[in-house]
């Protein structure tokens, strides 16, 4: 049911419960006769009005025996309540009907606003929910008792708004449900704080009814460690309670970014979830920039600038889950833009055989990280989990028994008995001066964040050449493009030949939902054009092909998680010998295909014959 139809039907149902309010009274005859006096019982003759005798002729009618009075102004000596006279209305009834038919506008738009967003069918639900409500308003003004009316009319209405909140609770995860005693507790708590009523604190004091179960922790100016007056006053801020709803919604919705964005009269909120932007509800403006101002307090960043770009991070404590935040604002033509990156330790991947790799590049890479020296690097464009792939590598070697230094800008993930550096262009502290620094401290492993430039490039190769394990990124569309992208930085062929051990280029793709994708047979020349058999190839799989029956567990996506594309290019001998030589790209890429290399859109395809991803996210990802 479209919006313009529901409001429409909306007042259609408001005129028509105006236009009953008369008849709403149904006991008003039983009340008007409880309410005339008897004449022969005793003690009442006082109360009795006087009989008037009238003499009545042939044609004359009889006097009424049953008075009229008008409305509910019944005269009765034992009526507590008096009604001016005309008064029809009768509000002991009235009111709860009231009550309850504003309780069912809202809920149907509830209804119709939270299917949408999560794609459930709002049409069907929000149809099914005024269906009911009509119903339940048609029985209570045709059912003689009004008791029994209100209990069919209260049936027919909760009955609907139960089988969507139970059908949306097995969709969502547990701290998104409703109505369920978690849900009620928080609500009311959130309810008697609002009117200044603080019930039960958390464990260091401060409030645990204000909210989601999350709380900021500040960033110190000088950078280094917490601060907890910044923490103290945010929390004081009229909109604090905004921006945890914000926070704690992108993290139940798996989201790693969300980004504030100005607009004239709105500031919009969108949410990267596997690499995608989907919308979320917008804020006023003036509650918009409150909130921005909330995570600058928190990151240490200046209020009063909203020109300049400038950066900053701070924490949240999630149920005990520490979670990092690294903020960055852009002044733009209509205000301040934010952008709030999420790292959460919980969805870093710790090891190899986490990325989804095929085992025989996985036994391939492991052989390249227990060798002595030579440099490891990992390439792609931005976005394509470059560097959880080096903090995977990173985790096959132990820490206790090596030296491993990292410089990153900035620093993520934080790894145990790891030394790790965060670049500081302003202090003077950069990838090439801080990894001359590190090379004076007996690394054994040196993990570099960034080849930028030249400088960095050349140091790195150097030291993967004198005895250390180097591993690092370099942005390139594929393994062969990489080589040719450090020898354009000014690389000697000899010392890339010599230094390199491995290239692992890369793209990440979205894994379809287990729970809802749905199989179809691909067309034969879609098949012919990936280099397929189609006798071969009983279906592929994408997402559901009506939104409205995509399941909770990916929130209506059709996709859930993400997962890695990978080519791998091995250098060995004869490869050394090409690069020194000169050789073309073409060549190159020749040899190593004779090496069993294998192109990242034949990785992918394999992805996609087990049903892991759908062939259309494969051909927007990987060329």
């Amino acid at each position: 049911m479209k919006r313009s139809w529901r409001w429409f039907w909306l007042v259609a149902a408001i005129g028509v419960l105006a236009s009953t309010v008369p008849l709403l009274d149904r006991s008003d005859l039983q009340a008007q006769e409880a309410a005339k006096p008897a004449a022969d019982e005793p003690g009442d003759a006082a109360a009795a009005p006087p009989k008037v005798v009238v003499s009545r002729g042939r044609d004359s009618l009889p006097n009424d025996p049953k008075p009229f009075y008008r409305g509910n102004n019944v005269p009765n000596r034992n009526q507590v309540l008096k009604w001016p006279s005309g008064f029809y209305l009768n509000l002991m009834r009235f009111v709860p009907i009231l009550g309850l038919f504003l309780l069912w506008t809202w809920s149907t738009h509830w209804i119709d606003n939270d299917a949408r967003s999560l794609r459930m069918g709002g049409e069907f639900w929000n149809g099914l929910a005024f269906l009911g409500g009509v119903l339940g308003f048609g029985l209570i003004l045709s059912v003689p008792s009004f008791a029994f009316g209100f209990l069919l009319m209260v049936s027919t209405y909760s009955g609907p708004l139960g089988w969507y909140v139970y059908t949306r609770n097995q969709r969502v995860p547990e701290g998104a449900k409703v109505l369920t005693p978690q849900h009620l507790r928080m609500v009311a708590l959130r309810t008697l704080a609002r009117l200044g009523i603080i019930v039960g604190t958390s464990k260091d004091g401060r409030d645990s009814a204000l909210g989601p179960p999350i709380r900021f922790i500040g960033k110190s100016v000088s950078g280094r460690g917490e601060d907890d007056s910044r923490s103290r006053q945010a929390e004081k801020s009229k909109h604090y309670l905004a921006a945890k709803e914000m926070i704690y919604d992108a993290i139940l919705r798996r989201a790693t970014d969300v980004h504030l964005e100005p607009k004239t009269d709105e500031l919009s909120v969108r949410y990267r979830i596997d690499g995608v932007m989907y919308p979320a509800e917008p804020f006023d403006r003036g509650v918009g920039d409150a909130i921005v101002n909330i995570f600058k307090v928190l990151g240490a960043m200046d209020i009063t600038e909203k020109r300049k770009p400038q950066d900053g991070s701070f924490r949240a404590d999630l149920e005990g889950r520490m979670i990092d935040f690294r903020v960055a604002t852009q002044g733009t033509s209509v205000g301040e833009k934010m952008s709030l990156r999420i790292l959460d330790q919980k969805n870093s991947v710790s090891k190899i055989s986490d990325l989804g790799m095929r085992k025989q590049m996985q036994e391939q890479i492991r052989e390249v990280l227990h060798l002595p020296h030579g440099m490891f690097i990992a390439c792609g464009p931005t976005g394509a989990g470059k560097s959880t792939t080096l903090y995977a590598a990173l985790s096959e070697i132990d820490a206790m028994q090596s030296n491993i230094i990292t410089v990153e800008d900035p620093v993520e993930y934080k790894i145990e008995n790891v030394t790790q550096i965060e670049v500081n262009a302003k202090a003077g502290n950069t990838f090439a001066s801080a990894l001359r620094s590190i090379l004076r401290q007996d690394p054994d492993v040196v993990m570099i964040g960034e080849m930028r430039d030249a400088e960095t490039a050349k140091i790195a190769c150097q030291a993967a050449t004198t005895g250390h394990l180097v591993f690092s990124t370099v942005h390139a569309n594929d393994t062969i493009t990489a080589l040719f992208r450090l020898l354009d930085l000014g690389i000697e062929p000899f010392l890339l030949s010599s230094s390199v051990s491995a290239i692992l280029g890369q793209r990440l793709v979205r894994k379809l939902c287990p729970d809802c994708k749905e199989p179809y047979k691909p067309k034969a020349e879609l098949l012919k054009q990936a280099g397929l058999p189609p006798e071969k190839i009983e279906a592929f799989y994408r997402p559901p092909h009506d939104p409205n029956t995509a399941c909770g567990t990916c929130g209506g996506l059709g996709y859930k998680g993400r997962m890695g594309v990978y080519e791998l290019l091995l250098l060995t001998d004869r490869i050394r010998d090409m690069v020194r030589e000169g050789a073309t790209m073409s060549a190159i890429k020749a040899e190593a295909r004779k090496n069993g290399m294998q192109y990242m859109k034949e990785e992918g395809l394999r992805l996609v014959v087990k049903g892991l991803t759908s062939i259309q996210e494969l051909n927007e990802n990987v060329k």
